[in-house]
């Protein structure tokens, strides 16, 4: 066992290797008929993998298909917000220009948390009123290129740690337009996930350094800039060490917060985290949004399918509505499920460990066997889930579950 190993015990659930594994031994169980919860059915897998590549070809017909990213959601309705932020970075460095990015990205993703089926935002710069995922990406990006998130007047497009340490439910209210007839879900909890991400910013000085800014994480990355190719769990590795402080989820080992990382009876592993299953969601789709700020800077990234699918509701719900997963009870889609309940866990494990078995499948009707799963989650089970819940349930995802803005 590693130094590292031995002075934290949960550093074993830092590792994109070890999610997998935990779900693989989840997915075992359950195959195994051992779940209280799901049975599999993979004789689905290829008609949701169909699905996926049908989907794909519809929204990338030259099968070009970006990385699932934050990017994405930023330039919703046809609005390329992202070439007003090139224009209004224009003329400053690689660097200066991926601190920024890098800046924005960490703001908005955790801030993206389901936002519910009630809420909205109207952007008075293309007159259009958004909801969900893009709507919370647009919200965060106007708010940022407003220096909502800046406490230096002379720099506005940056995120620092004296601003974000006055941002409390009210200002963040504000920003995005919440009120009695606009609720926002989780608006207490994302207020606070911004305050600790605040005193991350001060306190991890190995990863953000003096600047106390989310993308001082480039200069870390990059060694100040001499290292030019980084590995996809190097990044992960960066984000979790860096912002680990800032989940508190109730998860703790020893004392030490663990973040997105839960109990199952079937998780397998040894030692001191047995019995634990690492997700680090919001932490991956983070680190899978940085690959472009990082590319567009010089960088080469390295490994990417070393991350994980997304266990969100989108990607689960998707394996849900296909069939190839079903609920051995199904009175339990009709309760409301906690975040760390087993339930709920365990559907997470299995999204992981399916969509690892559904990739080949949509590559193979595809023909693109070289096609990175982020690529695949973009293109994609993402966009597929939500076309099936938009058709089924108005939307909704297939099970209801409790959210305080910070995991889902």
């Amino acid at each position: 066992m590693s130094l590292a190993l031995r002075e934290d015990p949960a550093a074993a659930l830092k590792s994109a290797a070890t999610i997998r594994e935990r779900c693989r031994n989840i997915a075992a169980a359950v195959t195994a008929g051992r779940s209280y919860h799901f049975r599999i059915d993979r004789t689905r897998l290829d008609d949701a993998a169909a699905l996926v590549a049908s989907v794909t070809r519809q929204r990338y017909p030259d099968l070009a298909v970006p990385y699932h990213s934050r990017w994405r959601h930023f330039d919703a309705g046809g609005f390329e917000r992202t070439a007003e932020l090139a224009r209004a970075l224009a003329g400053r460095s690689a660097a200066t220009c991926a601190r920024a990015r890098i800046d924005l990205i960490v703001a908005s993703v955790l801030l993206d948390a389901g936002a519910g089926a009630a809420w909205g935002f109207v952007e008075s710069e293309s007159a259009q009123r958004f909801t969900r995922s893009e709507g919370l990406a647009v919200a965060s990006f106007r708010a940022f290129m407003r220096g909502a998130f800046s406490a230096r007047p002379d720099e506005p497009l940056r995120v620092d740690a004296s601003a974000l340490a006055t941002m409390d439910a009210a200002t963040l209210a504000s920003l995005f337009q919440v009120g009695t007839a606009n609720r926002l879900l989780g608006l207490d909890g994302r207020a606070a996930l911004m305050s600790r991400l605040g005193g991350a910013l001060v306190t991890q000085r190995d990863t953000f350094g003096d600047a106390a800014r989310p993308g001082a994480l480039f200069d870390t990355l990059t060694a100040q800039g001499s290292r030019r190719t980084i590995s996809a769990s190097a990044l992960l590795q960066a984000l979790l060490d860096g912002l680990g402080p800032i989940w508190l989820t109730g998860s703790e080992l020893d004392g030490v917060p663990l973040g997105d990382v839960w109990r199952h009876p079937h998780a397998g592993g040894r030692g001191a985290t047995s019995g634990w299953v690492p997700f680090h969601k919001l932490s991956q789709w983070l680190a899978y949004s940085l690959f472009e700020p990082l590319e567009w800077a010089g960088i080469t990234l390295t490994d990417c399918d070393q991350l994980t699918a997304l266990p969100e509701y989108r990607n689960g719900g998707l394996l849900l509505d296909t069939g190839v997963l079903q609920l051995v009870d199904a009175a339990d889609g009709t309760r409301t499920w906690n975040v760390g309940d087993e339930l709920v866990v365990e559907w997470r494990a299995l999204t992981v460990a399916l969509l690892d078995e559904l990739a080949p499948r949509v590559r193979a009707h595809l023909g693109t066997p070289a096609l990175p799963l982020a690529c695949i989650l973009e293109g994609g089970t993402w966009t597929a889930g939500r076309e099936l819940a938009a058709k089924l349930r108005a939307g909704n995802p297939p099970l209801s579950i409790a959210s305080d803005g910070t995991v889902f």
